[in-house]
């Protein structure tokens, strides 16, 4: 056990694109658990673009991080001390555990602690288990509901919930496009995720291929980008599309400076389409039934998981920011420490 727990705590709120300076490195002393807590050591963090938003002083549907907080994350690690009854000392959980070495908790939280079943590969319920593999299965069943034989397409492919989206939407009959940047990612759309297309953004033009590719119009799309990717495929509708906006990560989840909206929002109208937003936490209670499937088409070799893992809790600033350069393949995660 490390002397000190290292922390990142909020300094300041950004006005635009998060930056190192917005945050503070401290070392505080490492937590005592009380009873009914227990003291965890973290080992990895899950990042995402709604961290970005988290940052924002504007209502939403958890409050802000507080300036001076440490900064919120979901991550896994181990319990090294135990004064809970329904915990023991070796037991692999995540939670919401946040940008530090340590933490002393009761359970509680935004996302409850889960213990990690051995079963599983030790990072899978931080992202295809978790998180984002969880976002992309109830967004698909309960909003998208792709049927077979649907012209389908996700934005942001290559990220940890596009590109789960478009394999699920695969499993499902679909034909799959997907929307992601540069040559590299659309290659492992193809080639790994198994997609039917993918339309590298950075190098073509997103209208003209997606009238190319889709004749007919699209029955679904998946969307976590949001600005002119929106627009494009707003544009191309089938009758009776249905589209599940579950990010934007083009606008940064800044506070401040938005981009403006579809100009093509009529064709929801003229299309006798519906565009619709959800939250994970809107399932809360079926989460169980969310990983039971995910965990039955992963181990049939339906779904291929990716995980993009930095190093090294100094990196977390910059691992954010990444997101939204488009670096990440799949699942963004950082080791802070190997597991004992």
């Amino acid at each position: 056990m490390t002397e000190m727990n290292r922390q990142w705590v909020l300094k300041s709120r950004p006005s635009g694109m998060v930056q190192p300076e917005n945050f503070d490195w401290v070392e505080a002393p490492i937590p005592v658990p009380r009873q009914g807590e227990i003291l965890v050591r973290n080992y990895y963090l899950s990042f995402e673009p709604a961290q970005r938003g988290w940052l924002n002083d504007v209502p939403s549907y958890v409050p802000p991080v507080a300036i001076g907080e440490v900064m919120r994350s979901a991550a896994l690690g181990e319990v090294i001390e135990s004064k809970h009854p329904d915990y023991q000392v070796g037991d692999i959980v995540t939670g919401t555990f946040g940008w530090q070495d340590y933490i002393a908790t009761d359970g509680s939280g935004m996302f409850p602690i889960t213990k990690v079943s051995s079963q599983d590969p030790l990072t899978y319920p931080l992202h295809i288990y978790g998180i984002t593999g969880l976002t992309a299965y109830f967004g698909m069943m309960e909003v998208a509901k792709p049927e077979p034989g649907d012209v389908f397409v996700v934005s942001g492919a290559a990220g940890a919930t596009g590109s789960v989206a478009g394999q699920i939407a695969k499993i499902l009959g679909c034909k799959v496009i997907g929307i992601a940047g540069g040559e590299a990612k659309c290659r492992w759309l193809m080639e790994t995720a198994k997609f039917d297309h993918a339309i590298d953004y950075k190098g073509e033009n997103v209208g003209a291929r997606l009238a190319e590719l889709c004749p007919d119009g699209i029955n679904v799309f998946f969307d976590n980008v949001g600005g002119p990717i929106l627009d494009a495929v707003l544009a191309k509708l089938a009758l009776g599309a249905r589209v599940a906006l579950c990010g934007g990560i083009s606008s940064g989840y800044t506070a401040s400076d938005l981009p403006p909206g579809p100009s093509n929002y009529m064709q929801l109208v003229i299309r006798r389409s519906t565009m619709q937003g959800f939250l994970l936490l809107d399932y809360k209670d079926r989460y169980a039934e969310g990983v039971a499937q995910l965990r039955e088409w992963v181990t049939a070799g339906k779904i291929h998981v990716e995980a993009d893992v930095a190093i090294g809790l100094e990196n977390c600033p910059e691992t954010l920011t990444g997101l939204f350069q488009g670096k990440n393949f799949g699942k963004q995660l950082l080791k802070i420490a190997d597991p004992a």
